[in-house]
């Protein structure tokens, strides 16, 4: 295998190994489990943490996948498993509940839309196929980052400087304030915004995790809030987690366990 080819292997090897862990690690763990040299090593790390495929912590001195890996796996989802896997759930979802319903996964610090259903007599949405909103506005990256470890929590959210806001309803603005309110949406089971992604709607997300118990993807229902009582809301918090929880068994995952470590 000439040179250049070895390194492009190296460095694919190493990518996927970042991708497939659950929380980021050191690179002497890396050069242990890949049997490769320390410095060939830092090398690789040096070069994919440049070209976004990595991130380095430094404070931790741990390395975990990139944004660019995401933008990957988001090219990946849009052109077919899951969303062909999806968007019976979600039809039959919006067909139950009379409200427009989508699926996305995470896109780097944003949430990627991959299937979008209109419910009848419904207002239109931002959250066409394709759109990418950042996470911690959206009930759907809620329901995500709520289920990620803390260090990747961290890579994402880390600083104030990541925090953006579409309108004037409140969000989180801290690492802090996100942080408490994904303790809530842990303990709820279900996560929500109201008027942070367009004035006057509010949305509704649950987690769909994979056979690895991975968060996979977020089923979420958006609906007018002024027109949706507390218990119609009840209702629909019952569907949103009802349909992720279908689809988690569409893709043999675990359902109501089985979330990966948070520690």
């Amino acid at each position: 295998m000439a040179p250049k080819v070895r390194a492009a292997d190296a460095a694919l090897q190493l990518t996927t190994y970042l991708a497939a862990q659950r929380t980021p690690v050191p690179a002497i763990q890396i050069a242990r489990d890949l049997d490769l040299p320390r410095s060939t090593t830092y090398d690789l790390l040096s070069v994919l943490v440049e070209r976004g495929f990595a991130l380095h912590l430094a404070s931790e001195r741990l390395y975990g996948i990139g944004p660019a890996a995401f933008e990957l796996a988001g090219g990946y989802a849009r052109q077919e498993p899951l969303a062909r896997v999806g968007r019976r759930v979600v039809e039959n979802l919006v067909d139950e509940v009379g409200e427009s319903g989508h699926l996305a996964v995470l896109h780097g610090r944003d949430v990627l839309y991959i299937v979008e259903e209109r419910a009848r007599n419904r207002p239109s949405l931002v959250t066409d196929v394709g759109v990418r909103i950042p996470s911690h506005l959206t009930a759907s990256g809620r329901a995500l980052l709520a289920e990620l470890p803390p260090a990747q929590l961290r890579s994402l959210y880390g600083r104030e400087a990541d925090f953006t806001a579409r309108t004037s309803a409140p969000g989180p603005t801290t690492p802090q304030q996100l942080r408490s309110l994904l303790a809530d949406v842990r303990c709820e089971g279900v996560a929500e915004e109201t008027g942070e992604v367009t004035d006057t709607l509010s949305s509704l997300a649950a987690v769909v995790r994979d056979h690895t118990g991975w968060p996979a993807a977020a089923v979420a229902l958006t609906f007018v809030e002024d027109h949706t009582s507390e218990e119609d809301r009840a209702r629909l918090a019952v569907a949103v987690r009802e349909a992720a929880g279908e689809l988690t068994r569409r893709l043999h995952g675990p359902v109501g366990s089985g979330s990966p470590s948070r520690t």
